[in-house]
């Protein structure tokens, strides 16, 4: 699936482009308007960078979590240090292992977070960011041919930004699946 994506500053040209792109025969099912009075980005599906975290802090969480656990009592075995005195030692090992899970789950929240929204949601968020600061966008869905021909009617109407995409898998980065 090819996606073409182009910004537009203004209503007025969104609309002459998606007319435009009409009156050259492209299927209009196939024409998408993001923007205020046409799609959310919700309603199109473009990926959302906060659930695209969430979903990499709770990958983190599943595979920090145990490990912070056996290094913690690990290195507390090793180093036989007293975190309570009053607990035995197994008990102490026992603790430490969890205060290294609380570390490991702290940490596996913030970077998981932070990647996720930062780098996981390819480049769905500028274009949110767009939408957020009133501009429009053009998104066509089809072949290549088919949007190789957007692109060269689109292009009459000097758009702010415009990009193509390949999707060769069933995941994309830009639109939700």
């Amino acid at each position: 699936m090819n996606y073409l994506v182009a910004v537009l500053p203004d209503r007025i040209q969104a609309e002459a482009a998606y007319s435009a792109l009409e009156k050259a025969g492209l299927p209009t099912s196939q024409i998408n308007i993001l923007g205020n009075g046409y799609l959310s980005a919700d309603e199109f599906g473009l990926i959302d960078p906060d659930k695209q975290a969430r979903k990499q802090s709770t990958r983190l969480l599943w595979w920090l979590v145990p490990f912070g656990f056996v290094a913690g009592a690990a290195f507390n075995y090793l180093t036989a240090i007293e975190i309570f005195p009053q607990i035995t030692r197994f008990g102490n090992e026992i603790l430490a292992g969890i205060l290294g899970a609380i570390s490991a789950a702290l940490g596996a929240t913030l970077i998981g977070r932070g990647v996720g929204l930062t780098v996981g949601s390819g480049d769905a968020l500028p274009y949110r960011n767009r939408l957020n600061d009133g501009k429009y966008l053009i998104v066509v869905t089809g072949n290549r041919n088919l949007t190789r021909e957007a692109t060269r009617i689109v292009r009459q109407f000097e758009p702010e930004n415009i990009q193509g995409y390949t999707d060769y898998s069933q995941n994309s980065k830009l639109i939700g699946n």
